[in-house]
């Protein structure tokens, strides 16, 4: 018997998208992920395994419930642009607690920015303000049209106000949500995205300690949400500006090290977002206040979205089987099996 494991190729995982509809599939991954920080004391957690260089990192995210293990590898190397690579790329595996092998393999590029854009959304359903409409997006390269669609499908946003450094940029994401029930506003500096925003994403790639806001910048009662700062000695946000907010996070050991608290003091309070989300603590408990979610992306994310993606393979078909495990007829005699291939 061939212990075969299911494969969703990048054609395959395209094609799986447009079959749900990337609206569904994005609501879809926001209610996952939130059903899986409801059960947040279930999870083995740890930080990603970060191996950093002087162009990137590549590290390892690793969880499990108990029942199923999974793990991403995934890369981030902004210099990459420039050479017309992706910035981000990754793949993720699912496998089986009670016998150690794997049931799933898939790629996680595509499904990493899904999952990003919806946990985004899921947390601003928390604590974005109440009747939020305009969301200025600061940063319109690859991640920027998801958080657009996450949001509209998720929050209800209707208008997005773009701003990047490349107008190029801009003028790729105010493209393609072209016909997707959102008016878009192509701005010629922050400053101009931000006016009438009641939420600011910011999803910058460089790998430096940059102020995409400075404290001037953000007023009273918004909501920002802070996706481009993920790794040691790269932010977006003035310092100023966490010290008036109210910050959520999702795993401190991993934020307090990659995030925009990185610039704050080891016990600053921060607030974890599963505690929102069950009913430990508040969330937004007033028209002024400045709530921030620090994302730096979490292993339990991307274990939701595997799973997700692993229980629409039937209904869709839309992966292959790929003879990954040796597969003896004595499990004693692997040796013998090689021998017999010859």
């Amino acid at each position: 018997m061939l212990n075969l494991v299911p494969f969703v190729s990048v054609d395959r995982m395209m094609k799986l998208v447009h079959h749900i509809g990337i609206d569904r599939v994005l609501t879809d991954l926001a209610t996952a992920i939130e059903a899986d920080f409801l059960r947040w004391g279930q999870f083995d957690k740890t930080p990603r395994i970060a191996s950093h260089s002087d162009v990137g990192v590549i590290e390892l995210m690793p969880t499990s419930d108990g029942e199923t293990y999974g793990f991403k590898y995934v890369n981030g190397h902004p210099s990459n642009m420039k050479r017309g690579l992706q910035t981000v790329t990754a793949f993720g595996l699912l496998a089986d607690v009670e016998t150690g092998y794997p049931v799933l393999l898939s790629e996680m590029t595509i499904l990493t920015a899904l999952r990003t854009a919806a946990t985004s959304a899921m947390a601003a359903k928390w604590l974005a303000p109440r009747g939020a409409t305009t969301m200025a997006l600061i940063g319109n390269g690859a991640q920027a049209e998801f958080q657009a669609l996450a949001f509209k499908a998720v929050c209800g946003i209707t208008e997005v106000r773009l701003y990047d450094i490349d107008p190029a940029a801009t003028l790729k994401c105010a493209r393609n949500l072209e016909g997707r029930g959102l008016t878009i506003t192509a701005c010629r500096t922050a400053e101009e995205a931000i006016l009438g925003a009641q939420i600011i994403t910011t999803v910058t790639a460089d790998k430096t300690n940059a102020t995409i806001l400075t404290d001037n910048m953000v007023g009273s009662g918004v909501h920002i949400n802070g996706v481009g700062g993920d790794c040691p000695g790269k932010t977006e946000l003035h310092r100023d500006i966490l010290m008036r907010s109210s910050i959520f996070v999702e795993y401190p050991p991993q934020t307090r090290v990659e995030g925009e608290i990185q610039q704050l003091a080891p016990d600053h309070p921060v607030t974890e977002l599963w505690q929102v989300i069950a009913g430990q603590t508040q969330g937004r408990t007033d028209n002024t206040q400045v709530t921030l979610f620090d994302s730096v992306g979490f292993a339990i994310e991307d274990f939701s979205a595997l799973n997700y993606i692993r229980s629409k393979l039937a209904e869709t078909g839309l992966y292959e089987d790929l003879d990954m495990i040796a597969d003896p007829d004595d499990p004693r005699d692997l040796f013998g099996m090689l021998l017999r291939a010859a």
